[in-house]
C-alpha cells in the first residue's frame, strides 16, 4: 500500500502530559493517537448531511401528499421508483419471474 504520508519521515508530534499531543503550533491536537480536529470536521460534514438528507426526506414527502391529494395511488408510484432505479435486463427479470408466479397461483 502506498500512501503520501511517510511515518518515518514525519515529525513526531509533541507530547505533554495531559495525553494531548500536537504535531505543530496551529494545527489540531492529538488525543489517544487521533487528530481531533480532523475527526470534528468529518463529524460536522456527516451532520451537515444528515441535515439536508433530513429536509430532502421532508421535501419528497411533501411532493407524495400532494400527488395523494390529486388522487395518485402513492403506493404505487413507489414502486415504479423502485423499478426505475433498476437495470432494464433487472427488472425485464423480475417481470417475467413475477408473471410466472402469478399464473403458478392461478392470478393471471
Amino acid at each position: 500500500m502506498s500512501d503520501d504520508y511517510d511515518d518515518e519521515t514525519a515529525p513526531a508530534p509533541a507530547s505533554n502530559n495531559s495525553g494531548i499531543t500536537s504535531a505543530s503550533e496551529g494545527d489540531s491536537p492529538y488525543v489517544g493517537g487521533i487528530n481531533a480536529g480532523q475527526l470534528e470536521s468529518f463529524i460536522q460534514r456527516i451532520e451537515n448531511l444528515e441535515e439536508e438528507k433530513a429536509n430532502l426526506m421532508a421535501d419528497i414527502k411533501e411532493i407524495f401528499a400532494e400527488a395523494k391529494a390529486q388522487g395518485y395511488d402513492v403506493k404505487i408510484m413507489r414502486q415504479i421508483l423502485r423499478l426505475r432505479k433498476m437495470e432494464e435486463d433487472d427488472r425485464d427479470e423480475l417481470e417475467t419471474l413475477l408473471e410466472v408466479y402469478k399464473r403458478a397461483l392461478g392470478m393471471a
